[in-house]
């Protein structure tokens, strides 16, 4: 399969490179990282080794044809690249990333399947060329409004061939919210705090993580997704067990002084339902964002 990663960051680079193990891959990503891996491949190591030899660069290729185009750019970015990936017209796509909203956005934009789908691997970009595996988790695929399809069903066989541990879903709509309150939970509280996920397991953390997830169920029975209260809180601690070790997507933002996705996140919950939790985690990561000229 031809497959073309727009967004090729710490996870970009992480499921491109699994990928490439067994198929063509194309990353779509910034430099330095970009001309690294196009001039000596790209190193995996951590839970998962090997070195792989995508082709990589900073745009779109002129003449790129994709059968699959995986989208893995922080949300902000959606619009621009459903317009990017637009002019290369690609069979399928996958949105790999935060939030609500990004798939409805992406098939708005483009003329082909879109696929929902959530990735419990843990990847760190430590140096140019080289992406670390912190945990070996899944990927879980679908359509984005639910049911089955051939689309779905091709490109989890195409993850399986490259060994990538893959479940393609018929609920999808559900998943999405329960990964929501996951991050919701997990996200805010660890990048305020400068924790691992694992501090979310006990308290004081604990408190504040599974008051945010039990919110975003809320928001979700409202949306007619059924999420129970108890479902997003096992799904938080669920995760943070398997991650305890990890730093957290907004914790890496924080850390490096980039702009979070707290507005897809924490953000998303607080516009829906009365939710003083996810409205105060938002509020906290906006004012330091606003403090370092981020937004």
């Amino acid at each position: 399969m031809e497959v073309l990663v727009f967004g090729a960051g710490s996870l970009g680079s992480l499921v491109g490179g699994l990928l490439a193990r067994q198929h063509r891959v194309t990353l779509v990503g910034r430099d330095p990282h970009a001309a690294t891996v196009d001039a000596d491949g790209l190193t995996v190591d951590g839970e998962i080794e090997c070195h792989v030899d995508p082709a990589a660069t900073t745009e779109i290729p002129a003449d790129a044809a994709p059968d699959l185009a995986i989208v893995t750019v922080k949300a902000y970015d959606t619009a621009a690249a459903a317009d990017a990936l637009s002019d290369c017209d690609p069979e399928i796509a996958l949105s790999l990333q935060n939030g609500l909203g990004n798939e409805a956005l992406l098939a708005e934009r483009l003329d082909c399947p879109v696929l929902a789908g959530t990735c419990t691997y843990g990847a760190m970009l430590p140096d140019p060329g080289r992406v670390t595996c912190t945990g070996v988790g899944e990927i879980v695929l679908g359509p984005r409004e639910g049911g089955e399809s051939e689309p779905a069903d091709r490109v989890g066989m195409a993850f399986d061939e490259a060994g990538i541990e893959t479940t393609v879903a018929a609920d999808m709509p559900r998943r999405a919210w329960e990964k929501l309150a996951v991050n919701a939970g997990i996200n805010g509280v660890t990048a305020l705090a400068r924790i691992e996920n694992g501090g979310v397991l006990s308290e004081p953390a604990s408190e504040v993580a599974e008051a945010a997830a039990r919110e975003t169920a809320r928001a979700a029975r409202e949306a007619g997704v059924d999420l129970t209260d108890e479902a997003a809180v096992a799904a938080v601690r669920r995760v943070a067990e398997a991650t305890a070790k990890n730093t957290s997507s907004m914790s890496q933002d924080v850390l490096a002084e980039r702009r979070t996705e707290v507005d897809a996140i924490n953000g998303t919950v607080a516009e829906r339902i009365d939710a003083p939790v996810n409205r105060t985690l938002a509020a906290l990561i906006r004012a330091w964002e606003r403090d370092r000229g981020l937004r």
